[in-house]
């Protein structure tokens, strides 16, 4: 019994970890992507929080488009080819990331 126990609830620790491990996260905040750039394997997503007091967007043409992200709010996207993505909000051109896909 105490076997059992132990399993289930080593198990129930375990899948939130695994969940996520292909997450990776992109704050937004002072203007910025934080980080700047980062590498994904397809499959994965990319997160983006914005912790600013404005809207913003994650656009790369052609790739994705978060359209506005209101303060306190995200977006994901979900990587699904191999790339180098640069990306911009569109509010705030000198805002920009990268997104590698190797």
């Amino acid at each position: 019994m105490k076997k059992a126990v132990l399993g289930a609830a080593a198990a129930a620790w375990l899948v939130p970890v695994l969940a996520a491990a292909g997450t990776h996260v992109v704050t937004i905040e002072g203007m910025v992507f934080h980080p700047a750039s980062i590498e994904v394997k397809p499959g994965d997503q990319v997160v983006w929080r914005n912790k600013d007091v404005v809207p913003h967007t994650a656009t790369a043409k052609g790739v994705f488009d978060s359209g506005s992200i209101a303060p306190g709010k995200s977006w994901t996207w979900k990587a699904k080819g191999k790339g180098r993505h640069g990306y911009v909000c569109v509010y705030h051109p000198g805002m920009i990331g990268t997104v590698s896909v190797p």
